[in-house]
This record gives C-alpha cells, structure tokens and sequence, in this order.
C-alpha cells in the first residue's frame, strides 16, 4: 500500500510510473485470475440472509468465487451472450448477484438493475440496454422482485431467457420447509424461457470455454438515477473498473482486511469501488442480508456483526451512520481501522457523534457513476477536513471551470467556485451514455466530464461540493430528478407552476419539498396536492415530503422558478422547527449565500442558548449555520 496523506503523496504516485504502464490486468477474467492464483484459499466473499451474529453464512473462498464466475460466464455464452451483448440482472444482494456481475462482465456487459424502480422503468432500462438475460428471484416472501421481473420482461422483449435464483437455499428448517409453501404466486406473461440460475450454472465446466476478451472494452452498464422517462445509462470500460480496485488495494486494503459492505450490488460504490477493490487486493467482502442496511435486524445487530466477521473497514453512507448512532455499540468492534463514508455529504455533528461512540475514524469521499465512481477522498493517514470530500485520487485531475461571456471556458483559482470537472481512468471522453445524444456538451476541451456539481479546490488542494448545477435531490444517496415531482404536480388543473427542491433533512440529507403557485381563482389544498403527487409519481423515494402552496413562486427575470429562494425558506422552516422541538431560543433571522459554502443559516437568539447546544442540534444537518450577530 502506498502512503496517501496529502497533495504530495498522490503526485509520488504518479511519478512511479504512468498509469498505462502500471502493471494491471486488460480484462475481468484476468483480475480474477491474477487474484485466486495470489490466494486460492483466503476468503473471497461471504453472504449470510438474515442478520443475526449467529446466523447462517455462506462464504467462498476464490478459488471457489473463480470456479462459479467462471461457469456463469459459459452459461451466459451458451445462451447466446456475446462480447457486446448484455446480461442484467434485478437482484436484492446474494452470493448469486456478485457470480452475475462477474460471469455477466466477463462474457458480455452485465447491467445491474435497482430492484426498487417500478416495473415500467426497469422495462425501460432493459429495453434501453438490449438485455438479452435477465437474472432475477424467484417467487420469495415478503419481496415482489419476481413480480416486478416479470412485468418488466413483457416490456422488454428483448430479453430471451430470464434466470431464477431461489433464496430458499440459504434458509435453514423450518423457514426452508415453510417457504416453498407460501411463496407467492408469479403469473407470466412473457415469452421469454425461464431457468434456474443455480441448477444451469452448475452444468458448466469450470474452465473457460471461450476465448477470453482479447483486451479493453465496455463491460459494464449502470443507470443512474431512478427517474421516469427514458433512463441515462453509463458505460464502465474494463479499465475504469480495474482503476477502481486498483485505488483500493494501493490506498487501503490488503488481502488480511475484512470488509462489511451492506450497500446494495447494483451501486457503483459496492460494486466497483468495494467488490473490484477486493479483486485487486484479496481482501474479503462480508455482505449481510439480500437488502443490506435496509435488511431487518441490520441496525440493531450491527456492532455483533463486525465482531463476528472481525471487520477492519466499514463501507456506510450518511442516513446508515444516523440510524446506527441510535444503537448502543454492545460488541467488540476493536478490529475496525476506518469506516468510508459516500453517497451524499456528511453532517459535522453526525461526523463527530460517530467517531465518539464507535471510537473508529470516518473516511468522506466523492464519486459518480458517469466516471466508473471514485474522484476523490480525505486521506486515511493525513488531514481529515470535516466537509470536504477530500484530495483528488492519483490519476484523477479535477478542474473547476467555468464559462467566460465570450463564450470561453476558464479554470477557476483556488477557493473559487465552478463546475466540478473530472478526467481520469474511469471517464469515457465522449461515450459516457449509452445514448450518443446524452454525450453532447458533456465535456470540457474534449476529456473533463462535466459532473454538474458546483465546487472549489481549497489551497491545500482539498475539494468541496457547494452544490448542484444538475439541482438534483439527493436522498440518502439516492438521486431524485426535481423535473419529475414539477411534471406531475403540473399536471393537476389548479396547480400553474411548481418548483421542487431538496429540503434538510437530518437522516436523509435531503428530502422532496415542492412549492406550488395555483392557477388565478382555483382553490386547492396542500393536503390534496400531497395525495395527488403520492399517485402520480410513480418513484416512492420521490414523493414530496411537504408541500407549500404560495401566493406566487419567485421567479427571475425570464420568469423560471427561482429555486434558491426556495431553499432558503425549507432552510428557514426545518431549522427552526428543529431548535423549537429541541427547546432552544434561537431562530433563523436570514439564509445567506456565501461565495464558498454556499446557502448559511443566520440566527438570532430569542434567549439564553449555549453554541454547544445549537450545534449539536443543527450539525445533524449538512447546510452550515452562523449567529448573525
């Protein structure tokens, strides 16, 4: 592992060798190969479906991992998967689902799906994908994934043949007696043959069958994102994967770390940024329960968990840390060196609340699926700046641009604010999307993606994210497309004009807040607007969480819904219901916008109130605040 403190150390880095020179794998199977040859009988990945610290748990070794990868891409094949042919997969986390990203990447390009989309938007995305295989659940309780599959398949006729994985098997008596009972029925109506993923993979040899990818190519596709319309699918090449892992094992993990990793595998964070890092390094990647987090007993039996896997690196994202700070830590989690912190921005207080109770240093990054993920991350063995998202990786150049009124693009001094853009191993320039349209003024003089992320880099070469150009909502990591609240709230025929944006939140980070300006002389209620956004947005994550209706929406000049405004009043009423609920005499006196933080909460006292007490309540949010006085 190479030393990785500062601004230096990334440059020494780079200066041992290019990155085209380093030597790494071309392709999938190789990275897989390079790494059982190296530790054929060190644990690779183990899984286990419910989450207590006792529970059953199934674990591969890689030489075990390699062997089923290898039949599932021959599987693959024989249905008539080629190299620019796609395998998706819809699939909560199991042992099965990381054999598929696998064998799907080294026979053709694996697509994973979100399980959470409606069935219309997955069809969407397989349409959108050309998936010739759909691997997905059987009929399981308490899940309608295969209901879901389904419908998605009659959607897509694309897909020829849909593979089942039957979660049965990791049960014990008498759960593994009752279920095959109760399962739920699964009507099709699709023409696509459907087959046991398990009872097919274990027909194939072995050994390779076909000749393996002869070098670079795309390998992987991911959408982003989880709104209606048709969807943006990325494109990850071989080698933006591989550089993934690579950053893993050169910056933090080696073959004797023992990973935990409840994210879901159908996100870049677990899968190229964890599973790929496991791949470079040998380390081992324990995943608990098929929903991860969101899986029951997850939270409260978290801290027994790392003791039983005797866990040396956390993989969390902000609304997972808030929720484990309401659980007591009742285990010997001795063995954790770090916990990685993504997805969205950290709240200071939450940041320290953690470290406190857990006594384990928290780690921020910064990535994206359009650059195959990693950009960036505060450094393991230097200075921690609570807030930022940390130096950029060795490889990566980050610029912050901006367009000059000639019509011009310049590069912004330090501190000053502008577009994040990003060029290094996992960017595609020009064929980021699957969609060449979607390509189109996405990039700066040829090779900087254009993330729509508002930043600057600090003196010391430290990143931070002020906002969005993209004015997406991030929920708890997942994105929310404001557009898709507006079209449907203006689609009621009281309702003239919507403006949706991200409101605090101290779990979430951000939650769906909509304000509506009705038409002259209609009457509405925000109850009744509330209700009909609920059945005409079809994304849960994306119905409002409030709604407000206003005499009129500010606007500019132009007449668009001027949103900052808009943030500045959720700012104003969420921080002032928090220090009411908390008892404090404090208030919100103004939100204003500073050329490097962004939006600043200004309050007042109404009273006697300690700062301590302020910020103890108003840290668990990621806007900042100030006394005005």
């Amino acid at each position: 592992m190479g030393k990785f403190a500062s601004v230096a150390d990334t440059l020494a880095i780079e200066s041992e060798a290019k990155w085209a020179e380093r030597d790494l794998p071309d392709t999938m199977y190789q990275f897989l190969t390079r790494v059982t040859d190296k530790f054929p009988s060190h644990k690779a990945i183990s899984y286990q479906i419910l989450s207590g610290p006792k529970d059953k748990a199934e674990t591969l070794t890689w030489r075990e991992l390699h062997a089923k990868t290898t039949q599932a891409a021959n599987l693959f094949r024989e249905l008539g998967v080629g190299e620019t042919d796609v395998v998706a997969y819809l699939l909560p986390n199991a042992t099965e689902t990381v054999i598929t990203l696998l064998g799907g990447s080294v026979a053709g390009i694996v697509n994973p799906v979100n399980p959470l989309l409606d069935a219309e938007q997955i069809g969407a995305i397989l349409r959108e994908t050309n998936a010739k295989v759909l691997v997905t659940l059987k009929s399981f309780p308490k899940t309608d994934v295969a209901q879901k599959a389904a419908e998605a398949v009659r959607l897509a006729p694309n897909v020829e043949t849909v593979l089942e994985v039957d979660l049965v098997r990791y049960l014990t008596p008498p759960k593994s007696w009752i279920v095959p009972l109760i399962r739920p029925k699964n009507p099709v109506s699709h023409k696509a043959k459907v087959l046991n993923f398990n009872a097919e993979c274990a027909k194939q040899p072995t050994t390779f069958a076909f000749p393996d990818s002869e070098g670079d190519r795309v390998a992987a596709y991911f959408h982003t994102g989880g709104t209606t319309g048709m969807p943006k699918v990325a494109q990850h090449k071989y080698s933006g994967m591989i550089y993934n892992g690579w950053l893993g094992n050169e910056l933090l993990f080696t073959e004797n770390d023992n990973i935990i990793c409840p994210l879901p595998l159908f996100h870049v964070f677990a899968c190229h940024v964890i599973l790929m890092a496991a791949l470079a390094s040998g380390a081992h990647v324990v995943f608990p329960t098929p929903q991860g987090y969101r899986g029951e007993g997850v939270f409260d039996n978290f801290w027994k968990l790392i003791e039983r896997w005797k866990i040396t690196f956390i993989i969390t994202v902000p609304t997972a840390i808030s929720a484990l700070m309401q659980r007591p830590v009742d285990a010997d989690i001795s063995s954790v060196k770090t916990a990685f912190s993504g997805s969205s921005p950290l709240p200071v207080e939450l940041f320290h609340r953690f470290e406190k109770a857990s006594g384990v240093n928290i780690v921020e990054g910064y990535g994206l699926t359009e650059a195959t993920c990693l950009v960036s991350v505060n450094p393991v063995d230097g200075e921690k700046k609570i807030g930022s998202v940390g130096i950029p990786l060795p490889y990566t150049d980050v610029k912050i641009l901006v367009h000059t009124s000639d019509g011009g693009v310049m590069e912004c001094p330090p501190d000053d604010i502008g577009e994040i853009c990003v060029a290094n191993p996992g960017v595609l320039p020009g064929a980021t999307y699957t969609e060449s349209d979607k390509n189109l003024h996405l990039f700066h003089y040829d090779e900087y993606l254009r993330t729509g992320d508002l930043g600057r880099i600090d003196e010391d070469g430290y990143l931070w994210i002020t906002g969005r150009a993209k004015d997406l909502i991030i929920r708890g990591g997942h994105n929310i497309d404001p557009a898709e609240i507006e079209e449907a709230l203006a689609g009621h025929e009281a309702v003239a004009m919507v403006g949706a944006i991200g409101q605090p939140d101290a779990h979430a980070g951000e939650l769906p807040a909509a304000y509506v300006e009705l038409v002259g002389g209609a009457k509405a209620t925000e109850d009744e607007l509330l209700e009909y956004a609920k059945s005409h947005i079809k994304e849960r994550a994306a119905h409002p969480k409030h709604i407000e209706i206003l005499p009129e929406l500010p606007k500019t000049a132009v007449g668009k819904v001027f949103k900052p405004d808009l943030r500045r009043r959720s700012i104003t009423r969420i921080y002032n219901a928090a220090l009411a609920d908390a008892g404090l005499k404090a208030k919100v006196a103004h939100v204003r916008e500073d050329k490097k933080m962004g939006l600043i909460a200004q309050l007042e006292r109404t009273g006697d109130v300690s700062d301590d007490d302020v910020r103890h309540i108003l840290g668990a949010f990621t806007r900042p605040w100030e006394w005005a006085d």
